[in-house]
């Protein structure tokens, strides 16, 4: 039997030789996309995985930080000088969501219940405001020609530019809203700012709190202010804090909100407060804020709960820094003339510790004065003759002078066509002998230009050229520098100046002898109480402070455990031998328990425990009138001296003579009474 092959057997055959060979083609291609989203999942996951997760979770979780109290100041007894009162206040916390027109609807709510300051209130503020408002936005729009072919911002800008030409004018309920709204419209997504955080009145805490359902984000908070149980004066030194009103420092604010300041944040910003803004403080509470697609929120966590700012103890007691600054303004009173301040420093030389620090100026042509206690580091003076023992200390370590060779005969100084000599020899009629503890009882001028004139190897002869050499003034300076006359004495308070050199050169000389009597260059008083301090406490120069230690809160709100003591620094040491330093302090100890008929600060034997001391006076002048500036620096007791008290008194009559000792004895009395 024949057998016949049918065409479409053959045709079936062939196509079911090539379905494997197409499947494998598929298999590939898969393989081969398989492979490259593989490979793309790789790349995303270790190159960018961190990236991703962090925009995942900084859209799914954004953690919302909150104020704490600021850390109190306290005096050396642990009186509370500077403290936290506490108040509500109206907040708001801003929606992640929250429109411009939400923001209209909730201030102009919240206007309502609560009233502003709208002092500070700019017009641009007002304008933003109405046009938050979408019917007003349009209206205005509606009057522009053409505005529809411009962008959305250029046309914002469009409107904003026509309400100020129309003049359009805000009634006061409308600028107490516009201003509830600039706040709310300065805050972050979930941050909460004040909207009001002083004089809020029981009538609009429940007026707010019974409409809370209509204005979200709004609520009753705390917030804290500074207070000051002794008195406001304190914060002549301790400074000042922003608040909700004044926001950060302008010229700080950049840098303030790198460092995790909000806008509203309270921050320290003058003197102590800014000095030690890290120890105040504290640190924020942390709630990580849980949102859902929507953004919005579904779970809050409180992952820290912040802890307040750490306390200052501060070396002042608040009794004595009381005395004292009315004893500078009493002084000051009866200064008169023209009379630019009184400024006094007391302070422990052996640790830097200031214990009280106190000043008055006075606008001379108004007789105004003002409380300045700042004035001590920040007011330049020419002391006149308290410097005298830098000089003697200075030629002692020169070796021009020796503790057993010293003699000089006190004469008038006749060089380079002028006269000068010392206050009770003007004439020469006085002519006397002393050595360097004598000279500096009687305060001879004479004796230290001689001084002066020998550390400059200059052989004077008398109505002869005045051909010293003019690096005097830096061999001079840098005696005086290493007791802390013309240099930063290193106080923990920001703005100390250094005081003023006066011109040098070969067409100053002349003023070198009077830089060696205190009459040239000018000098804060704290440089002086440093300088009497170094003396004091056998050549150490220290920093002074204000601060004597840093410390916590206790469980009960009070004063707590020390965490860091404020220990003294030495700045540099005065090498001179005990006999060098003897002369000096002899000299020191002359000036008030001598016998000589000229001595300067006979008045103050009467202050007990005895008190060793170096009197001042300058010829100055004020708007070209001759004045004369008292100063004192002191010490007590005479051994083993435990405190100082330096002062000055610029721009007095020509006539005063004994301000400066009838104030330190005073001081003196206060000192006893209140702190030992």
């Amino acid at each position: 039997m024949k057998i016949f092959k049918r065409k479409n057997d053959s045709t079936r055959k062939e196509r079911t030789a090539s379905l494997p060979f197409r499947i494998n083609i598929i298999f590939i291609i898969v393989g081969v996309l398989f492979i490259a989203l593989l490979t793309q999942l790789a790349y995303l996951q270790v190159l960018y995985g961190t990236k991703f997760k962090a925009e995942v979770s900084r859209s799914d979780m954004t953690t919302v930080t909150g104020n704490v109290q600021r850390g109190m100041i306290y005096d050396s007894t642990g009186k509370l000088l500077v403290g936290n009162s506490a108040h509500q206040a109206i907040v708001y916390t801003k929606g992640v969501n929250a429109l411009t027109s939400d923001l209209y609807n909730v201030a102009t709510t919240l206007s309502k219940y609560v009233s502003v300051p709208t002092n500070k209130l700019t017009q641009r503020q007002m304008e933003d405001y109405y046009l938050s408002n979408p019917t007003n936005l349009n209206t205005t729009l509606k009057k522009i020609p053409n505005v529809n072919q411009y962008s959305v911002t250029a046309r914002y800008n469009m409107a904003l530019n026509y309400l100020s030409k129309s003049g359009i004018q805000f009634n006061a309920a409308e600028k107490n809203a516009a201003t509830i709204f600039a706040k709310m419209s300065g805050a972050y997504q979930l941050s909460t700012v004040d909207i009001k955080d002083t004089g809020v009145s029981k009538n609009e805490i429940a007026q707010v709190g019974e409409h809370l359902s209509e204005m979200p984000g709004v609520n009753v908070g705390t917030s804290w202010s500074r207070d000051y149980p002794q008195g406001t004066s304190i914060q002549n030194l301790t400074g000042t804090v922003s608040n909700e009103q004044t926001g950060l420092p302008s010229d700080k604010v950049n840098q303030l909100l790198a460092q995790g300041y909000s806008r509203n944040d309270s921050v320290g910003q003058s003197f102590l407060e800014q000095q030690y803004e890290p120890v105040l403080r504290g640190s924020k509470s942390q709630t990580q804020v849980i949102l859902n697609s929507q953004n919005q929120i579904t779970k809050e966590i409180k992952q820290y709960g912040g802890q307040k700012g750490d306390n200052l103890q501060l070396s002042l007691n608040a009794k004595f820094q009381n005395d004292l600054q009315s004893d500078v303004r009493s002084a000051e009173a009866s200064a008169g003339g023209y009379s630019t301040g009184t400024y006094a420093v007391v302070m422990d030389p052996n640790n830097g510790a200031i214990i009280g620090m106190a000043g008055v100026s006075r606008d001379p042509a108004t007789s105004k004065t003002t409380t300045d206690p700042l004035g001590v580091i920040n007011s330049s003076i020419v002391m006149g003759s308290v410097v005298k023992g830098a000089m003697v200390s200075g030629a002692l370590m020169d070796g021009v002078i020796t503790p057993t060779n010293s003699l000089q005969t006190d004469k008038p100084i006749i060089a380079g066509g002028t006269k000068k000599s010392s206050w009770f020899n003007h004439n020469g009629g006085s002519d006397t002998t002393v050595d360097a503890s004598g000279a500096l009882e009687i305060s001879s001028n004479s004796y230290m230009m001689q001084l002066a004139m020998k550390e400059a190897k200059f052989n004077y002869v008398e109505g002869g050229g005045l051909n010293m050499n003019p690096s005097i003034f830096n061999t001079l300076r840098g005696y005086f520098n290493q007791f802390g006359l013309g240099v930063p004495t290193g106080v923990d308070i920001p703005g100390e100046t250094t005081g003023l050199i006066g011109p040098s050169g070969k067409a100053n000389i002349g003023n070198a002898l009077d830089e060696s009597f205190g009459n040239y260059d000018a000098y804060t008083t704290m440089q002086v109480a440093q300088y009497i301090s170094t003396i004091a406490n056998g050549g150490y120069r220290i920093k002074p402070h204000i601060v004597q230690a840093i410390r916590g809160t206790s469980p009960t709100g009070t004063l707590g455990p020390i965490e860091t003591t404020v220990m003294p620094s030495i700045l540099n040491y005065v090498d001179m031998t005990p006999a060098e330093k003897n002369v000096v302090t002899q000299g020191l100890y002359q000036v008030v328990h001598g016998t000589n008929q000229y001595k300067t600060g006979g008045m103050l034997d009467t202050i007990h425990p005895e008190i060793s001391a170096k009197t001042g006076t300058a010829e100055t002048f004020y708007k070209g009138h001759q004045t004369v500036t008292l100063s004192l620096a002191s010490y007590a007791p005479s051994t083993h001296p435990q405190v100082v008290v330096a002062l000055a008194m610029p721009n007095l009559d020509v006539n005063a003579e004994s301000n400066n000792m009838q104030l330190a004895k005073q001081i003196y009395s206060d000192y006893w009474k209140d702190v030992d």
